[in-house]
């Protein structure tokens, strides 16, 4: 089974990778991404990407691996996040798996085995989704498998669809067709908690650090190189809203507002995710303590 891994877990803007950059400094650790939106080539601002000099040394992976243009999948994520994992064990540092993206944890933690695609039933699927919209397929989601749908933002598309398909294929809901919560080798689990209202003002704080930083300037090099067109990264958490603000939809406040609002909502869902999971240990993220805390569980006993 080899070295346990530790991943750090839980909503955006709770302090995760600063933490993991900790640990990983603390224990002789190495960093293996688990956002989904971090795996692409220059989403930097827009997905807090932690810049070289905040890495302090600490060698990251699966980081900037894809163009926007690429369609993302747990499949393709599983197999590079357990080869990254497996390759760092075998040097001997410590795997240290980090990101909020809840499904893309699993994969590298669990043994998914989804359905295979139905081209017939996916195609018919977005075509609706085209014709009719995410919220109305969000809303059949949530009729059929509401703990898929309190998973899922409305406007994920993609997802929906997933879930959707994986329904129609299997006959079971989208939640039943995942494994019982456990892992394919030892693991440790940290997940990080704020209260509500803190959690809220931290998320506005980081959309407003993003617009200052230049993300519209990000989001606009980016739509050269085909964001629009690349099936998961439109989708990311304000590129998607700075994009129908350069389409004339919406004014830069109103990009901004609505990334506010649908970042707090989605983190929510985040730590819905999570807390399903009994193996997190759950840790106060503005903790004083939090290091020599995470530290003590990391270490398995």
């Amino acid at each position: 089974m080899g070295a346990h891994v530790i991943a750090v877990v839980g909503a955006t803007a709770t302090g995760k990778s600063g933490l993991a950059i900790e640990l990983a400094r603390a224990l002789g650790g190495e960093i293996v991404n688990a956002d989904s939106m971090q795996l692409y080539q220059g989403m930097d601002i827009g997905t807090a990407k932690e810049p070289e000099a905040a890495r302090r040394g600490v060698p990251h992976h699966l980081l900037d691996i894809w163009p926007v243009t690429q369609a993302a999948n747990v499949a393709d994520y599983s197999k590079l996040a357990r080869a990254a994992i497996e390759e760092i064990t075998a040097r001997g540092p410590v795997p240290i798996l980090v990101g909020g993206s809840g499904l893309y944890v699993r994969a590298a933690l669990d043994d998914l085995d989804f359905p295979g695609t139905d081209w017939v039933i996916r195609s018919r699927l977005e075509d609706e989704l085209t014709r009719l919209g995410a919220a109305a397929l969000h809303a059949r989601l949530a009729a059929l498998d509401p703990a898929a749908a309190g998973a899922i933002l409305p406007s994920n598309g993609r997802r929906i669809v997933r879930a959707l398909e994986v329904i129609e294929i299997s006959g079971r809901p989208f939640t039943a067709t995942m494994p019982a919560y456990q892992h394919n080798r030892p693991a440790v689990q940290i997940g990080l908690t704020l209260p509500r209202p803190e959690l809220d003002r931290r998320i506005a704080a980081r959309v407003d650090r993003m617009w200052q930083a230049g993300l519209e300037a990000e989001v606009r090099s980016l739509a050269g190189q085909g964001l629009r067109e690349g099936r998961t990264a439109s989708r990311a958490l304000g590129y998607q809203q700075l994009l129908r603000y350069l389409d004339g939809e919406w004014t830069l406040d109103e990009a901004r507002l609505e990334t506010v609002k649908v970042t707090r909502r989605f983190a929510r869902r985040q730590e819905s995710w999570f807390r399903r999971d009994p193996r997190v240990t759950w840790l106060d993220a503005s903790s004083p303590t939090l290091l020599p805390e995470a530290l003590r569980h990391a270490r398995p006993s």
